[in-house]
Formats: C-alpha cells, structure tokens, sequence
C-alpha cells in the first residue's frame, strides 16, 4: 500500500493544484464579465424611467411602427414597454378594433392559401430575413413611408379577396368535376360487374322477357329476366333488380340489415372492385364494392332504397343486361364522358397549381404584414384619447434608449409632413413597480433564462445569472470529470456553434429550440468536464500518465497486492521537484487504496466549494443592502450571517487548508522515540504516551503530533466546548469557543434585533406601538398599480430604493410587532439550519463524482478489458459494442442530465436563497421582430 504519508502529501498537492486553477479561472472569467461594459450591465438590471408620450394621431401608426424596431446594436428587440391605459374597455370597445377585425380576416385568408399550397406540396417562398422585411415599409428610419397603415391593409384586402375568391371557384368546380368523374367510374364497373354477373347465370338469358316492360326495368335501375318454365306461360316469374356501390366496410351490415328488413325475400350479390376511390370530405381512398339486389315486390323495394340511402350507397341506372349491344353501347359512351371530364379535371388542377404557385411566392411575405399591422393596431389600442387629434401613452423605457424612443417618434411626425412633434417626457412620481431588463447575448441567454425559470429578479438586484454562467458549467464539471466524456459534450456543444448561422432562422421544435440556444452552455460544461477530468486524470476509467509517474513499484508486473510504493528519481517526501506537475498522479488509479484516496480530495473539496459559493451568496445580501441603503438589514442581519457563516463553516475550511499544509511525518517522527528525540533511551521501555513525547504541547491525547478527525473536531466544537481531541495549532480550544460564542450570539441578533429597531421606529414616528407604519423593511415590494404587498424575506434583504422599493404610491398594510417577529424568526431558522443542511449538500458534487468514475470503471473493466484479455476479434468488437452502448446511454444521456440537475438544485436552493428574492417581473418590450420571427 501506500504509505500514509506519501498519500496525504500527494492529496495536498492534487487539491491545491484543482483549487488554484479552478479559482484562478472563476476569478478571471468573473473579473472579465464584471469589467465589460455589456457584463457590467448584467450584475443589476439597466436603469428605467415611466414616460408620458404624446403624439399626432395622424402619426400613431407610423410612429409605433418605428419604435417597433429599435433595439440595443441594431437587434430590435425593443426598448418599451406599453401599459394599457384603457383597462375599463373590453376589447370590442377598442378605438381600433375594426382594423383589428380585418386583420383577422386577412389572417384567415392566407391560412387558407397555405392549406392549398400544402395540397399540393409547394414550399413557400421565404421572404428574406426579418430585418430586410421591416425596411422597406419604413425603410431607415428617416424615410417617408410610401403607404400609409390603412392603405396598405385596403390594398391587401383587394388582393387577398380576387385570389381567395379565383381559388374558391377552382375549388367548387374541382370538387364537382370529381365527384360527377367517380360517379362514371362507379357506373362503368357496376355495368361491368353486373354484366360479368348475367354470363356467370347462364341459364337466365335462355328465357324470353315477359311481365314487365323494358322501360320499367330501367326505371328502376334493374334488369330483367324470366323464371318461366316451358309450362308455366301464365305464370309471371321476373325478378326487379337494384344495382350500386356501398363502402366495402360497410358490407356485412348492409346485408344484414337488408336480411331483417324483407325477411330474406331479397337476393344480394356482392361484386368487389380493384379501383379505390377519392372520398369527396376527407380526401382518402375508400374500396367500394358493386351490388346487385333482386326483388320481387314494390314494397320490398321501397325498403332497399331507404336502406341504401341510409349506408350512403348509390344506386345507378342500367340498362336490360340481356340486350348485350344496349350494355356494350352504353358502356362506351360512359368511357367517353370519362376521358373527356377526366381532361377538364386535369386542367382545373393545372390552373389551381399556377395560383397556388403564385401565392406560394408572397404567402410569407404578406403573413408578415399583416402580422404586423396587427401587432401595432392591438399597441394602439393601449393609446388613450384625451384630446382630440392626439393620442398619449405610458410605459418604461430603458433609459440608455431614451434617446432612440425620442428620435423615432420626432422622424415619424416629419415623414407625415406633421408641424407638430411627439412629447416624451417622465411621468411624476410615484411610479409602479419597474421591470427587469438584462442585454443579453448568444452566450448569456441561456444563462439568464436559467435564472428566470426560478424567478425574475426584482428590479436593480444582483443578478445570479452573472455568477451562474461560470459556477454551473464548472459544478457540472466537478461532478462530470472525465477527459473522454467531456470532450464528447465539448464537441456536441462545438457542432451547434459551428452551426448557428444556418440554424438560426430554422423553425424548431420546443426542445430542440431550447437546446440550440443553450449550446454555449454545453460547450463550457464540456469544457469544465475535460479540466475536472485532466485534475482527476480520467480518461473513459483509464489513468494517463502525461508526465510520467512519480511512483514506482520494483517487481512491476509481479508485485504482490499490497505492496507500498516507492517515489522515482530517489526522492524524499516533499521535495517539490518530485511533485506530479498537473493533476493526480497515474499510480493512483491502479493502487489498492485509490478509492480511500479520492473519496477524501473530492469529500473536502465538494464542502470547500460549497461554502465558499454559499459566502459569495451572503456577501451578494449585503451588497444588496448597501445599494438600496437598507441599514437595518445590512448591520441586523447581513454582517450576523457573514460572522455565523465565518466563525464556524469558514473555520472549517480553514481547518481543512491547516490539515492539508502541516506536514504530519515531522510532527509524528518528533513522537517517536528515536535517537533525534531527547527523551531517548528512556522512551524505550514504553511508558511514554505520544503527548508526553510530542514536542509541542499543544493539549489533547496527541499533544498536537497526531492528524486529527475534523468531523470529531467539529462534532466536539459545538457538543463539548473547551476540548479538542487532536488539535492543529496552540490555543485551538480557546479559539474554538470564542468562535462558538459569536456563532451563538448572532442567532439572538438575526432573531431580535431588525423586528425591535422597526418597532422602535413604529413609536418614533406614530407615538404608539400598535399604529400603522409608513416604512417597513419588511415590506419590499409593490404590484404593477402602486399597492404594496408583503414579500417573505428568504434569506436577503428588502429592498427599498425609488421606483418600486420602498416609495409606493398607494396605501400601505398594516402589520402589528408579532406578524414581524414571526416572520424574522422563520427567515433566522431557516438560514442557521440551513447552513448546516446546505453545507452537507454540496457533498452531492463527490457523490456524483464518485458514481460516474465507478460506473465508468465497471463498463470498461467488464465490456471492453475482459474481452480484450480474450484476444479474440470477434469478442472485443462484441465488447465494444456494449461498452459504447451503455457508455453513451448511461454516462452521456442519463448522467449528464443528471449532473445538469443537481448542479441546477445547488444553485437554485444553495445559493439563491441566501440572497435572491426572485419577485420581480419581466420586461416585455414592444418589438416586431421576435413575432415576426415565430411566424417562420
């Protein structure tokens, strides 16, 4: 085995260069996201103001067409948001809903047109990209526009009317042609049939036609025969026949019931055909048979016709099949009408096909103009008319934009020759509650939407997703570590980046969307996986040996298990130029204790990580306090938490840094008795305790010359105050109960203090203590309308700057001292318990770890090494197949999405929630592009 030793200073070493290098990178990325202009705008949400807008009506149209287009470097993805000013009206009470109702209709139209063009499979013609489509109604915005919104929609409905009328009357002639050619086609096969049928009946044709005269068979679409013997010319034996078609599904019903209705004095004869037939509704083929029923009865006839009419069965006209030449003439001038309608039906499709192709060019353009116009008619629709001529609107701009909403609106009303211009001007205080805007690109998308899928952030808070875009890829990579794994997801992550260009403007489904524009996210949790990897040195379960081992075994392949290690070179422990230089060294994954080893680096660095990311969230609560001024949080509950947090799980990371640097051979060698140690020869006879021969003196049964059990250390610091088994350093156990004394004592400070200083304030300012209260910490927030409401204070701050923290507009609740304690002793529970259980879950970070390399381990050691030592062909290619199979089903489906979501619970339950309110709302600016866009 190992030595002790050896394994504690290679795990030092290991862990400290997985540190160095995973801090270093989170610092850089951090400080190169913080620096950046656009990063700088993504910690807090960019500044908004509540605008009054006035303009011309006359100039509405043109000027919500222009703002309509504005966005941050050309993206046009807006820049206000419009609140509706006519919240009484319904919407059929609207100024512009005629224009609106129009717009509907020509929707109706055009999706009409594109169900036609799919009959015939014709692709629509893409109308170019959306940005080109919006310039040219408008082109710069600087340029008159050439049609006004109300002659642009009349010229359409014109248009749209002469083809949706063209197409429909193509349709109905069509659909008539069709149904009168089946109908001759039915006939042709029920006179083919039945006639098949008269030869089959030899005997029929050898008697002569009496009773009935032939122009009576006819009428009744049947044919006639004699049944007469040659002693029977006074008996009148023909038989009366109907002859059609019916749907062969149908068949065993129509007999049956025919059966029932004459009591069996009717003969049915099926004749099946080979032609299917169009059905005229649905349009899909249908296999009809021929039939013939014989009868002899009026009355029995009577009832075949209302059961044919009730299975949909029609019945045709044939002539006497006995007059051979009357059937052979009638048959081919019914193929004569068919040839010829078959000709104008192929013509009727052919004139069908060149408008559908006309449509098909400008069915995508024209769907985006109405869009549209759509879209700036329900806008304005917000618009109120105070005056008449004039039209105001309310909403927030992103104030770096105001500019851009102010020349959009003064070049509207110049291209409409207007003397007039629009008023852009603040609305007075107080305002309601602002939106969230963050300017995102491909790369943070992903990211912010991660964080919005838990909850927006509230306006002007720290923003989680800025920490989460470096935090989450390299969680996942703790937990994902392997070189062969992660480069695969790097490289699926590559391929859709490599591929966005001819992706982007593709229409993808919910998922596959979803995935597209997370691909950077993939590829920096690939990237993350390949670093983890090269630290762990796993590669598919394998060890790679970059720099060559510093440990040797001298029989090789022949050593016995459990045999220890020799360091190369002739080394001795901690000589730096032995140390492996990146990364655990190879010998580790082929030793005996590799497990014990790895389980305790990646044990104490999944809590290292995980306090430290929970530290970042604490400070990110007291950043928040600062910036909105909120003094009783920051000194009541911001610094308490921060000196809990410290003074006993940022102890113990310290212990674990102590415990990792202090070279433990040294202590213990000055215990042991030996010829360096003062109290030898005496020490031999074996009286001295490893306290009496440590040196040190620092207390405890090992006197400071022993590696101590942090779990016990820790277990002992809160449970028995005072006593430290195995301590580090001198005055441990003074310092842990000064630790322990501040830990305690903020717990009654978090509790007390904020609720007695509101209280405090409640008497100042009303001079009773049961009096309603003008400002509540603990009243953080408003809806949209200017009403204050009550938010829970998980674990951060309130918040109460201008704008819709702490300046609301209508009247304030009303909450006695005892719903505050009440509320300050659910958030003081759940921060001090939820630290310890916090911290005991990032121990999810080694879990994952660990079950990935084992299970990579197993499928390698049991696929791919067994058949291998095989060394036959076709057992290793059978082995790499199901290495491969369960490698990509298991470790690339199943544990990536796995990884994905606990390192997704880390960040949405640790570390949010010691800051993140998440009560926010979204901005939903005004832009035509993204709903052009869905109409791809």
């Amino acid at each position: 085995r190992l030595g002790r030793r050896r394994r504690r200073r290679r795990g030092r070493t290991a862990v400290r260069v997985l540190l160095e290098a995973s801090f270093q990178t989170q610092a850089r990325a951090s400080a190169r996201l913080v620096l950046g202009g656009v990063m700088a705008s993504w910690f807090r949400s960019m500044d908004m103001q509540y605008m009054s807008i006035i303009v011309n009506e006359d100039a509405a149209h043109s000027c919500i067409n222009n703002m309509g287009q504005l966005g941050p470097a050309g993206q046009g993805s807006g820049v206000i948001e419009f609140t509706d000013l006519n919240e009484g009206l319904t919407p059929f009470q609207r100024r512009y809903v005629s224009h609106i109702k129009r717009c509907d209709e020509l929707e109706r139209r055009l999706k009409f047109f594109q169900t036609e063009i799919e009959k015939f499979g014709l692709p629509c013609m893409e109308a170019g990209s959306v940005d080109a489509f919006l310039q040219p109604s408008q082109g710069e915005i600087g340029e008159p526009s050439h049609k006004s919104g109300m002659h642009l929609l009349e010229t359409l409905e014109v248009s749209l009317e002469k083809y949706e009328q063209q197409l429909r009357e193509l349709n109905a002639f069509s659909e008539q042609l069709s149904e009168e050619f089946y109908m001759k086609v039915e006939l042709q096969e029920v006179m083919i049939n039945s006639q098949g049928l008269m030869n089959e009946v030899g005997y029929m044709t050898g008697y002569q036609s009496g009773g009935l005269a032939d122009d009576d068979v006819e009428s009744t679409g049947g044919m006639g025969s004699s049944l007469l013997g040659e002693g029977g010319a006074g008996l009148d034996m023909r038989f009366s026949s109907l002859t059609g078609v019916i749907p062969q599904v149908e068949r065993a019903r129509f007999e049956r019931m025919l059966f029932r209705a004459t009591r069996g004095n009717c003969f049915p004869h099926f004749m099946d055909i080979e032609q299917a037939f169009a059905d005229p509704n649905t349009g899909q083929l249908v296999q009809k048979m021929a039939f013939v029923v014989f009868y002899k009865s009026k009355t029995i006839e009577t009832k075949i016709k209302k059961i044919c009419g009730a299975f949909d069965a029609r019945l045709y006209s044939v002539p006497d099949l006995n007059d051979k030449e009357r059937v052979r003439a009638r048959v081919n001038e019914n193929a004569k009408e068919m040839r010829e309608a078959r000709v104008i039906l192929l013509k009727n499709r052919q004139n069908r096909l060149e408008l559908c192709t006309v449509l098909a060019d400008h069915v995508t353009e024209w769907t985006w103009t109405v869009l549209r116009e759509k879209t700036i008619y329900h806008t304005l629709n917000l618009f109120k008319a105070d005056v008449s001529g004039m039209l105001r609107a309310e909403g927030w701009v992103v104030t770096p934009y105001m500019g851009m909403v102010s020349g959009a609106l003064t070049q509207a009303h110049k291209n409409m020759d207007d003397s007039a211009t629009a008023l852009l001007e603040p609305v007075p205080k107080p305002w309601p509650t602002p939106p969230t805007y963050f300017e995102t690109n491909k790369f943070t998308y992903p990211f912010q939407e991660f964080v919005d899928t838990y909850g927006v952030p509230r306006y002007k808070e720290a923003n989680p997703a800025l920490f989460t875009a470096v935090t989450f890829p390299f969680l996942f990579g703790v937990m994902y570590g392997d070189i062969g794994h992660g480069f695969i997801i790097f490289l699926g992550g590559l391929m859709l980046v490599l591929s966005e260009r001819s992706m982007e403007n593709k229409k993808m489904d919910e998922m596959s969307a979803g995935i597209f524009s997370a691909r950077y996210m993939f590829l920096l949790m690939g990237a993350f996986g390949v670093y983890a990897g090269i630290v762990y040195n796993d590669f598919f379960a394998i060890g790679l040996n970059w720099f060559g081992s510093e440990w040797e075994w001298k029989d090789g392949l022949d050593t016995v298990d459990g045999t220890t290690a020799n360091m190369t070179k002739g080394c001795s422990y901690g000589d730096a130029s032995c140390i492996y230089p990146f990364g655990v060294d190879p010998a580790w994954h082929i030793s005996s204790n590799e497990l014990l080893f790895f389980n305790s680096m990646k044990m104490k660095l999944s809590v290292i990580i995980g306090i430290i990311q929970m530290t970042v969230g604490i400070c990110l609560k007291g950043l928040n306090a600062l910036y909105f001024e909120e003094q009783l949080d920051f000194f009541f509950e911001f610094i308490p938490m921060l000196i809990f947090d410290m003074a006993f799980f940022g102890y113990m990371v310290l212990l674990i840094f102590m415990k990792w640097m202090i070279d433990w051979d040294a202590r213990m060698y000055s215990a042991t008795c030996n010829s360096d140690h003062d109290l030898y020869p005496k020490c031999l006879d074996g009286t001295y305790t490893t306290a009496d021969m440590c040196p040190l003196d620092y207390g405890g049964s090992g006197d400071g010359c022993q590696p101590p059990n942090l779990i016990t250390t820790l277990m002992n610091m809160a449970l028995m105050p005072g006593t430290v088994d195995e301590p580090l350093y001198p005055g441990q156990a003074g310092i842990q109960v000064v630790l322990l004394l501040l830990a305690v004592a903020c717990v009654p400070v978090i509790l007390l203090a904020k609720p007695l200083m509101i209280r405090s304030r409640m008497n100042a300012e009303h001079g009773n203590a049961n009096g309603s209260f003008s400002e509540n910490p603990l009243i953080d927030e408003k809806d949209g309308y200017g009403v204050v409401v009550e938010h829970g204070n998980q674990g951060g701050g309130g918040h109460g700057e201008g704008g819709g923290h702490g300046e609301g507009g209508g009247h304030e609740e009303e909450h006695d001292f005892s719903e505050i304690v009440i509320h300050q002793a659910i958030e003081t529970i759940e921060f001090v318990l939820g630290m310890v259980s916090n911290t005991a879950s990032y121990l999810r970070l080694w879990a994952l770890s660990l079950a990935h390399s084992e299970l990579a381990t197993v499928f390698w050691e049991k696929a791919m090494l067994s058949t291998i030592e095989m060394g036959n062909p076709v057992a290793i290619f059978v082995g790499y197949s199901v290495f491969a199979g369960v490698t990509f089903a298991v470790l690339l489906c199943m544990d990536v999405l796995e990884c994905f979501l606990h390192a997704l619970r880390l960040h949405w339950v640790e570390f949010q929630n010691k800051f993140y309110k998440a009560d926010g709302y979204k901005f939903q600016p005004f832009s035509l592009k993204p709903i052009l866009k869905e109409a791809i």
